[in-house]
């Protein structure tokens, strides 16, 4: 039975780590490289053509950084998911990925075993990204100060939107959502979304934007 192949579109600003991937990718029987690019202004523009299943996406690519490709791409219907694989490994990165919309993020530095295993994941809803990643961000705990994305989930869930509703208001996977309520929870010292809104209408931050 002939099985679908996940299709991939490329984009990393050193064409030989593009050429790396497509050797690994092009030897897999579920895998299929579309298209790919050094440029990151190409990219949106790659994903209207091509309608890739998953875009592989370096954090940098050169005057137009990963994070903004992201946005871009996220404005638009039916966007592919997002994996960002880079060489960076601390929660910044991470969060900086997660916060613009991508679906998971893995580590050039890691196995091509383990780069395949990011693509597949991602493909199929999971949420993605370095466990070291996890242990830094979850290490901030409660009392860090909220970003600007948590924020917006913490008044969208004060509001009482679902994180499927959020993920459709923010332009986001529903499982980025479920990360940053998780997150936002361990920050805020609270158990669950009841919790959640009413610390958010005593606390009602100056600098929430409003929705």
């Amino acid at each position: 039975m002939k099985t679908h192949k996940i299709r991939i579109l490329l984009a990393d600003d050193h064409a030989i780590v593009i050429e790396g991937l497509k050797a690994l990718l092009d030897g897999e029987a579920d895998l299929s490289v579309v298209a790919a690019t050094t440029e990151g202004p190409q990219v949106a523009r790659l994903v209207e053509q091509h309608k890739p299943d998953v875009l592989v996406l370096d954090l940098m690519l050169g005057a137009m950084k990963g994070t903004e490709v992201i946005a871009q791409i996220r404005q638009r219907p039916n966007s592919p998911k997002i994996l960002v694989l880079t060489a960076y490994a601390d929660g910044e990165s991470v969060r900086s990925a997660l916060d613009a919309g991508a679906d998971g993020l893995a580590m050039k530095t890691e196995s091509p075993q383990q780069t395949l295993a990011a693509i597949r994941q991602v493909h199929a809803g999971q949420l993605v990204f370095p466990q070291a990643a996890r242990r830094w961000m979850q290490g901030r705990g409660t009392g860090s100060e909220l970003t600007p994305r948590e924020m917006e989930v913490w008044a969208l869930v004060a509001d009482g939107l679902s994180n499927p509703q959020i993920a459709e208001r923010l332009k986001l996977s529903e499982n980025t959502v479920k990360f940053h309520v998780q997150h936002l929870f361990t920050k805020l010292g609270v158990n669950n979304r009841t919790e959640a809104a009413l610390k958010f209408v005593t606390a009602r931050p100056p600098s929430t934007p409003p929705l």
